[in-house]
């Protein structure tokens, strides 16, 4: 890897002992180490200043206060009360996968002849070209309940033929699957324990603030029983990872082999697990990402109780509330999420939501990304009815929308994701060359009415309902806005069209109005919508 290249690893798997290579295995994965819980009740003793801690005063001396206009700082001096008790509940994990060497795509390396190497190579190619080899690598874990289960990460395990899991006794066990997500990255393991054994317990991340020190345990590079110390650097990081992307950074020192360990807070409870890291190296560069562990108590939970996650599904498409859109809306701020599609046969295909809509509370908790929509709603669980407050343009009157609240009663996401798989799998809008002489032009775009010609050469369909867009302007603001031929104008300002003429006037009012953008509702030929705001020039 280049050094002036910033990388996200994922699932960093450790080499096999100090010195070696560090070898991608089942992922580049980030390690933990095996944790007690602290005893009950207890607690952090206030601790003494860093400046007092470090530096003490002179025999006779008496150490200067500090500034009344900077708070005195307060680390900790020591870790050990804390760690101590939770290192043997963090474990190391170790994998290994079965390897054909016909589809690796390598040479088999030889040694030259009479090289001193000869012995060596012979002993590495003693399978022969095209037999299976052994891939292992190796992770973290932690222990949630004394009779065996285990979580890691997904990529820890993914694809693993053997799974073992060390403790710090030196005890090795072999792991089956309990369950594993791949959008969450976790997994569920369980061994079979002739004892009861040492366990954690999942904090509230919640309640963990920017700046809040935190506690890496796992097994970097190998070296298991590792500790690491740093502070909560941000929170709901997207790294785009998946679609529950709310990531807890931190400086703790994570590396290869830290994957699917645990984050604890300085009560010993578990707030994070352990997932990726940003580095140009592979190694640390204090730019961590966890897990938090509400959101892993949830899935944890059900893959232990189903074997699979069952998450909520509300049954829409939206986007994202962009300060443009806002504008375009009259609304406020820039917060929500913007219904763009129902899903045909879903929880809301029942009239309670429209497209246009903006959501802005789900079940009392606040939207202010459209990213958390799809997270809140996967934790809620299915089967219940929950109210959804959003914003709604008023009919007939001035005021530019309204809030109402809808109830809606949650189906189950995994049931959906075929229909929506097949439903996203339609055909994009077919791009043609050849334009269709129409007389209204606007904005950069040359518009039709929607007929038989129009729906063969773009290839819409029999129900297709508003204006058609038939060339674009290579340098007009809407290209800009990545409109493109075949999209079809259903709304303009949110006022339905139905004809090319109406979409001209209505940008003709708008720009006497003195209003600087229009506001688009597009939909492509397999009738996905989208929202666009295109400046009125």
């Amino acid at each position: 890897m280049a050094g002036s290249t910033t990388l996200l690893l994922r699932g960093a798997a450790a080499g096999a002992a100090l010195g070696a290579l560090a070898v991608f295995g089942q992922g580049s994965a980030l390690a933990q180490g095996v944790i007690s819980p602290p005893a009950e009740g207890q607690a952090i003793a206030p601790q003494p200043p860093v400046a007092d801690t470090l530096r003490p005063a002179a025999p006779g001396v008496t150490p200067a206060a500090p500034p009344a206009s900077r708070p005195t700082s307060h680390g900790p001096a020591s870790v050990a009360d804390v760690a101590e008790p939770l290192l043997d509940a963090v474990v190391n994990i170790a994998t290994s996968q079965t390897m054909e060497d016909a589809g690796r795509g390598i040479p088999t390396p030889k040694a030259p002849e009479g090289s001193p190497l000869q012995e060596f190579f012979e002993d590495l190619n003693k399978d022969g070209d095209g037999v299976a080899r052994k891939a292992e690598s190796m992770g973290s874990g932690f222990v949630i309940d004394p009779s065996g289960i285990i979580v890691t990460n997904n990529h820890v395990i993914a694809d693993a033929d053997e799974i073992s899991v060390n403790f710090t006794d030196g005890t090795k066990l072999d792991a089956t699957i309990v369950g594993v997500d791949t959008k969450t990255d976790l997994a569920v393991l369980k061994v079979d324990a002739k004892r009861p054994l040492k366990a954690v317990k999942f904090g509230n991340s919640e309640t963990l603030r920017i700046g809040d020190w935190v506690m890496a345990v796992g097994n970097p590079f190998g070296l298991g029983g590792s500790v690491s110390v740093g502070i909560v650097s941000a929170r709901g990081r997207n790294i785009n990872a998946g679609a529950y992307d709310n990531f807890i950074q931190t400086d703790a020192a994570i590396n290869r082999g830290n994957s699917g360990g645990p984050l604890f807070d300085m009560y010993g409870d578990v707030v994070g697990i352990n997932t990726a890291i940003i580095s140009p190296t592979g190694g640390s560069i204090g730019i961590g990402f966890s897990i938090p562990s509400v959101l892993a108590a949830n899935v944890v939970s059900q893959l232990r109780e189903f074997g699979e996650t069952r998450r909520g599904w509300l049954g829409v498409r939206f986007q994202e509330v962009t300060d443009e859109i806002a504008k375009g809306l009259n609304l406020a701020d820039a917060k929500g999420a913007l219904v763009m599609g129902i899903v045909a046969g879903g929880p809301s295909d029942n009239g309670l939501l429209k497209v246009g809509d903006v959501i802005t509370e789900f079940d009392g908790k606040p939207i202010t990304s459209s990213r958390d929509l799809p997270r809140i709603v996967a934790e809620t669980a299915i089967g219940r009815k929950v109210p959804v407050k959003l914003l709604r343009k008023k009919a007939l009157t001035s005021d530019p929308s309204e809030e109402i609240t809808v109830e809606i009663t949650l189906g189950r996401l995994e049931d959906a994701e075929k229909l929506m798989a097949e439903d996203d799998a339609k055909p994009e809008p077919v791009e043609t060359g050849d334009a269709i002489v129409s007389a209204v032009e606007t904005l950069g775009m040359t518009l039709a009415d929607i007929d038989d010609k129009t729906r063969t050469e773009f290839d819409l369909a029999k129900d297709a309902a508003g204006v058609v867009v038939t060339a674009v302007q290579p340098s007009s603001s809407a290209a800009e806005k990545g409109i493109e031929a075949g999209a079809v104008i259903r709304e303009v300002a949110q006022e339905t069209v139905k004809t090319a003429k109406d979409v001209a006037a209505k940008v003709a009012k708008l720009k006497g109005e003195g209003r600087k953008n229009a506001l688009f509702l597009l939909a492509s030929a397999s009738g996905e919508l989208r929202f666009v705001v295109v400046p009125i020039e």
